[in-house]
């Protein structure tokens, strides 16, 4: 899987980056604070990307390779030109909204994520949820169902 982290959290939990690392998954760029990406300025913009880079790249040794806006399903021109200044060449999006962050709890989130996932879909979850962590085992039970795996960026898109 690709953990797509906010800088303010692996700030606060770096061991919980490095793990994520250990384990063979990815960990890239949400931006630093979760802020509405879309209303900033150019140079706001750059800099919430520019400083979560910084901090994977303390945790990690890496800026990791992905970039996903923060509170926006797809990147604006904006948006692209300032990952790529901070050297994310590519803005990640998703087709599968989980709807975790809205706490319905873990039945809902399987069920919504299950009713539209297809090969090849990109599904958003959030860590902080807890009906996302008790929802985990049931929906990835539900893609093996279905004959899908979950793997990472890199492995999706080559």
């Amino acid at each position: 899987m690709t953990v797509l982290a906010v800088g303010t959290w692996l700030a606060a939990q770096p061991q919980l980056g490095r793990r994520i690392v250990a384990a063979g998954h990815e960990l890239g760029n949400h931006t630093q604070h979760h802020a509405d990406i879309k209303q900033m300025s150019d140079d706001a913009a750059y800099t919430e990307i520019a400083v979560c880079a910084a901090t994977l790249r303390t945790v990690t040794g890496s800026i990791g390779r992905w970039f996903r806006p923060s509170q926006t399903q797809h990147a604006t021109a904006t948006i692209k030109a300032a990952a790529a200044r901070a050297g994310y060449p590519v803005c990640l999006s998703y087709d599968v909204d989980s709807l975790d962050y809205t706490d319905p709890g873990a039945d809902a989130i399987v069920s919504t994520t299950l009713a539209a996932v297809r090969p090849g879909s990109i599904v958003s979850l959030h860590f902080g949820h807890p009906g996302t962590i008790t929802a985990l085992p049931a929906l990835l039970a539900g893609l093996r169902e279905r004959g899908l795996t979950p793997v990472t960026m890199t492995e999706l898109m080559t």
